[in-house]
């Protein structure tokens, strides 16, 4: 039987709470350098890519070999800046979090594939394995409503906002988008704006980081997101 989540119904212009974890919980993000590496290839995929500029510098005279072969490898990636609109994120040792919204019906399919094949690759060359790095196939669940989406924010970022105290103030940029909603951090290709509508930026009672941390009492403090969560 497969497992929850993993027959995926697509639509376009949906929200998905898209998530995965290592084989037998295995640690995917053994170190710094892993979530950043991880966070450098959805940067390359997500942010708009200037086709035109590239090409001009590839047809430069004084562009040497080492920066042509760099350019044609990046002309080459995939880029999904018009198609996935990253809401919010986090990376945990073992598994990620991802909140999407995707335009068309194909987008997630083809950005997952690309970011899990990729990262893979360099898992496997830096720890000298091989074999599938990821517990099957990703999951990706429609949200249906916009308690279901606001609520999925709270849970995907307070699970980094633990890990990261655990650990260590200096990976919590690394695990997740949450600065992004408290002002604090301004990554390119995370757009929380969807769902900061729904707060105040001037009353702090009624703001996100209140909402997180417990502080206000909404309507979506009961509701229930266990069909669109990770399984323990």
């Amino acid at each position: 039987m497969p497992a929850r989540n993993s027959r995926k119904k697509y639509t376009e212009n949906g929200y998905y709470h898209i998530y995965n974890r290592g084989v037998e919980k295995r640690i995917i993000f053994e170190d710094a350098q892993d979530y950043a590496v991880f966070l450098s290839y959805l940067k390359q995929y997500l942010t708009s890519k200037n086709t035109d500029l590239l090409q001009d510098k590839l047809s430069n005279p004084s562009t040497t070999y080492k920066e042509k072969a760099k350019i044609i490898k990046e002309l080459r990636l995939n880029n999904f800046a018009d198609e996935i609109s990253v809401i919010a994120y986090c990376l945990m040792p073992n598994h990620f979090h991802f909140l999407v919204k995707q335009k068309n019906a194909t987008s997630i399919d083809l950005f997952m594939n690309s970011i899990g094949t990729r990262y893979t690759m360099y898992f496997n060359k830096k720890y000298k394995r091989v074999g599938s790095l990821y517990q099957g196939v990703y999951k990706a669940v429609l949200i249906e409503s916009d308690e279901q989406l606001l609520h999925l924010t709270r849970y995907i970022h307070l699970q980094a906002l633990e890990v990261s105290t655990s650990q260590g103030e200096a990976l919590q940029i690394q695990l997740s988008s949450y600065e992004n909603y408290t002002g604090k951090q301004n990554t390119n290709w995370v757009k929380p704006n969807d769902i900061l509508a729904f707060f105040s930026k001037r009353n702090p009672l009624l703001s996100y980081s209140a909402f997180v941390n417990g502080n206000t009492n909404t309507k979506m403090d009961n509701v229930d997101i266990s069909n669109i969560i990770i399984e323990n």
